[in-house]
This record gives structure tokens, C-alpha cells and sequence, in this order.
């Protein structure tokens, strides 16, 4: 990202958060590293929520009124450790790799259009969650964009997030805004603002850059220099710049 457009989204989500609705960024708590990269035991809320106490009581809430407007809001993905998420980036590259037979760094650009690098997931925090409407039959894949699009079985849902969310504390994460870089359109995945925003201002004073560096899992020896610095500023900043 070009510091003159970072600059004016980071502007732009400043001034945007004097008049963001039931939310606080006044945050006192100071986050590790093992926390922040999900390696640390974090003190989750409710049983297949898994959540933060104040993110897991705002989405009961939010529950409670998708539920008042006709939709079951369910969660598909919440929290995500380090190991889990390691877990997941070595099945797709084995996967593209040895299955499809691409070339390494093919494969791993193929893996971050939707799945982050261990250690840099925002599901590592308790504050994100992936959700559809429970209520309509789906085969196949639930977290694909078209399912939330007209005529897809989570269009209602959808609409209602669009207007509803937001007053919960909840924010779509990966927008479909013009220009977006990093990871794709992700219709179903919102954050909770009020903790999510100081967690990712506190990691990247982290070094991320090292951070990842560090790290040891299947196809890490291929991120190059250039690679990781792109990675950080299209996958990890360039998101709904009210989150930043």
C-alpha cells in the first residue's frame, strides 16, 4: 500500500471513530505477543462461541436480535489458535503442492486469498466471527461469497448485518471496496471493534516483519523479503479502514 493511501485511510478511520455507535477503543489492556499471534490460553466465553466476554456477550445480543428479525445467526469460526491455524495452512499448501503439483510460491498465494499465515490471523484474538443464517438448507460450502449475494440462501442475513451490525459493535472485516488488496471479499466474517482495534494497534508495534520470520511451518522458507512486506501492508492493514 502506498504510504499516501495508507495515510488517508488511517486518517479516515481516525476521524471515523469519534462517531461509531455503542463503542469504546479505550482499551487499557496491554496484549503479549503469544497473545496476540494465538499462542497464548485467553479466557474464551460461551460454548461454541468462544469469544471475549465483551465480544461474546454484544454477538448474544446481536443473536438475540437477528433471531427477533427472523435469522439464526450462527457461527461457523470464531476463535483460532496458533497451532489451529498452522494446521490449516499446512493441509491447503500439501494440498497445492503435492495434490495439484504448483510450484510453492504459487501455492501460497493461492492460500492467502482467503486463509491467513500462522500467527497473523485476526481470529487469533476472540474478536472475529465467521456467521450465516442457520435457518435455510445449504449443500456445499457455506462461506463462499455468492451464498450472501442476491438470491443466495444468506442474502436476508446479509442485509440485515448491513444495517444492524454495526450498532452491536460488530464490523465487516474484508469489504468489497474498490481497490481493496489482501485477502478477498469475506461477506460473513465481522469484528468486534472495541477490542479488535487497539489488539491490531498493539501488534503492529510487534515487529511483525519478525515475527513472521521467526516462524517454522510448511512453505515459510519461500517468504521472501518483498513477500512478507506486502503481506503486512495488503493482508494484515489493508481492511475496512474503520477497524485500523
Amino acid at each position: 500500500m502506498e504510504r499516501r493511501t495508507f495515510l488517508q485511510k488511517t486518517a479516515a478511520a481516525s476521524a471515523g471513530l469519534y462517531c461509531l455507535p455503542a463503542m469504546s477503543i479505550n482499551d487499557p489492556k496491554i496484549y503479549t505477543v503469544e497473545e496476540l499471534m494465538g499462542k497464548a490460553d485467553i479466557p474464551l466465553h460461551g460454548k461454541g462461541i468462544d469469544l471475549l466476554k465483551e465480544a461474546h456477550d454484544a454477538y448474544l445480543k446481536m443473536k438475540k436480535a437477528a433471531y427477533e428479525a427472523g435469522f439464526d445467526l450462527k457461527m461457523v469460526s470464531s476463535y483460532r489458535s496458533f497451532n489451529r491455524q498452522r494446521a490449516i495452512w499446512e493441509r491447503k499448501y500439501n494440498a497445492y503442492t503435492q495434490d495439484r503439483g504448483m510450484a510453492p510460491l504459487a501455492a501460497i498465494e493461492k492460500i492467502i486469498e482467503y486463509s491467513t499465515i500462522p500467527g497473523t490471523s485476526r481470529h487469533h484474538w476472540g474478536t472475529e466471527v465467521d456467521v450465516i443464517d442457520g435457518n435455510p438448507k445449504v449443500t456445499g460450502d457455506v462461506l463462499v461469497p455468492e451464498k450472501f449475494e442476491e438470491g443466495g440462501p444468506f442474502e436476508g442475513l446479509k442485509q440485515w448485518l448491513d444495517k444492524n451490525s454495526e450498532s452491536f459493535g460488530f464490523y465487516l472485516t474484508y469489504t468489497n471496496a474498490p481497490g481493496r488488496r489482501g485477502f478477498k471479499y469475506e461477506p460473513w466474517h465481522y469484528s468486534y471493534a472495541a477490542l479488535s482495534i487497539p489488539m491490531l494497534e498493539q501488534f503492529r508495534k510487534k515487529n511483525i516483519f519478525k515475527l513472521i520470520q521467526n516462524e517454522d511451518f510448511l512453505g515459510a522458507e519461500h517468504f521472501t523479503t518483498g513477500f512478507l512486506r506486502n503481506y503486512i501492508n495488503d493482508y494484515i492493514l489493508d481492511i475496512n479502514p474503520v477497524l485500523l
